[in-house]
């Protein structure tokens, strides 16, 4: 008895010696940050741009043995960040980021900003989501497979620190109105910015909720600041004043975001903008007619209707165009410095002298070819309130329209008088489409410029 109660009590000290460690050995986080690892032997051998390439709709696991190296620009001190890392490809001027998923917290432990990187691919997956690169492990979502958090026993395989070098990285100086597809996952820094009035003395974010708040610029063009309802700086007030804020660019399907790493990445310590233009939203502004005619494509247009009593102002707002089942907006019209008087329309041509030929008048936006007012009839068209905001939409994203309930192709989309005000969800009945093609309970009649079509007049 004696021998068995000594072993059980051996037994019992092992044992609350392993919980006291478990308990508090590495909950303060001060743990060193492991040695870097030699990576003589392992070089770059493809670029950014080349890996994007590899992925066409979706997502893809990486089979070759493919290195990247880049520079690491987000983190998740602050707790705004959570089990990701964002990377760019050069220390300054980057053209190309990525956004790395990893089943790691307290990552800028490991990976601190402005440490070099090398990335081994061979194995993991490739995916891109809401227009973000994003590099991980894999997961299924309702039958689909997409990239998801890399096991932490496999994080250390995939992603090596050079050495210990740290490099200082300020951020690509960029304006809102600037903002392209090149810039995503990369560390950028936007001047003349300030907080919309509405929002000043707000926190940064709801307790423990995503939230959005806007940042616009002297000129009307806004971008979404997103913040972490669980970062350490979300009950924290947002600044009054105007000055520069630096973050990682993020898309949200066709909005643009910026997250910033904490609030050291904000230096605002200048007077407002004076005389800021207008920026509003309204549900009644919506798309009116659009034209693909039969016989001149140099004759096509976008209409868009102001519905409401008083002028509308359209600085923000934008015009984007999803091509064929593409789910990235393929162009945009930006609308700032225009506006709709009451019960009036604004028309978008193309191409101005053609349509001014054809219809005896000219269009009041002269766009581009090949843009949102120049689609061949089975295209998806979003119009965006300064806010990212979707006001209205004609057709469906990520499904050609050909064939379809929203193909206009040879014809016209023209909104039944019912209806006064936009919608977010395309409903096909608050349409009377005409096409070449199109599903049954559309109206398969091509039509010809001008005798068919009434710019600038809602019928």
């Amino acid at each position: 008895m004696k021998q068995g109660s000594n072993n059980i009590l051996k037994h019992l000290q092992i044992l609350l010696i392993c919980i006291t460690c478990n308990l508090g050995c590495v909950k303060n986080n001060t743990f060193d940050i492991p040695p870097d690892i030699s990576t003589d032997n392992i070089t770059a051998n493809t670029s950014f741009f080349a890996v994007k390439n590899l992925y066409v709709d979706q997502t893809v696991q990486i089979q070759e043995d493919l290195i990247i190296e880049g520079f690491v620009v987000s983190s998740d001190r602050a707790g705004n960040f959570f089990n990701t890392l964002h990377i760019q490809d050069k220390i300054t001027d980057p053209t190309a980021g990525f956004q790395i998923e990893i089943d790691l917290r307290d990552n800028h432990l490991f990976y601190p900003i402005g440490s070099k990187i090398i990335v081994k691919l061979k194995g993991l997956y490739l995916g891109k989501s809401r227009g973000v690169f994003k590099i991980g492990g894999a997961f299924s979502a309702f039958g689909n497979l997409v990239v998801g958090r890399l096991p932490a026993t496999q994080i250390e395989q995939h992603l090596i620190r050079t050495d210990g070098t740290i490099s200082s990285i300020s951020g690509t100086l960029t304006k809102v109105s600037d903002l392209n597809d090149a810039l995503i996952s990369t560390l950028i820094r936007v001047d003349s910015v300030e907080v919309i009035m509405e929002e000043i003395g707000l926190p940064f974010a709801a307790i423990k909720e995503r939230t959005e708040r806007t940042l616009i610029d002297c000129n009307g063009n806004t971008i979404v600041m997103l913040n972490s309802g669980f970062s350490d700086f979300q009950g924290a007030l947002l600044p009054d004043g105007n000055g520069s804020i630096s973050g990682i660019l993020l898309r949200e399907n066709s909005n643009f975001q910026l997250v910033i790493r904490d609030q050291n990445d904000i230096n605002i310590q200048q007077e407002r903008c004076i005389n800021v233009p207008d920026t509003m939203t309204s549900s009644m502004i919506f798309i009116s007619e659009l034209a693909d005619p039969d016989n001149n494509r140099g004759a096509r247009f976008v209409e868009l209707y102001n519905s409401d009593i008083t002028p509308l102002s359209l600085n923000g707002w934008k015009l984007v165009r999803y091509t064929n089942a593409n789910t990235s907006i393929s162009a945009t019209i930006e609308l700032s410095g225009y506006h709709i008087d009451s019960m009036k329309t604004l028309v978008i041509a193309p191409n101005a002298s053609e349509f001014e030929q054809v219809y005896g008048f000219s269009p009041d936006i002269a766009a581009s070819t090949n843009g949102p007012a120049d689609s061949n009839g089975d295209d998806t068209l979003v119009l965006l309130d300064p806010f990212g905001t979707v006001i209205d939409i004609f057709g469906v994203i990520g499904e050609d329209g050909s064939g379809t309930n929203h193909e206009f192709e040879d014809g016209r989309a023209l909104r039944i008088p019912q209806i006064n005000m936009g919608n977010s969800s395309y409903t096909f009945e608050e349409w009377e489409i005409y096409n070449d093609s199109g599903e049954a309970g559309t109206i398969n009649e091509p039509q010809n410029a001008p005798e068919n079509y009434t710019p600038g007049e809602r019928n």
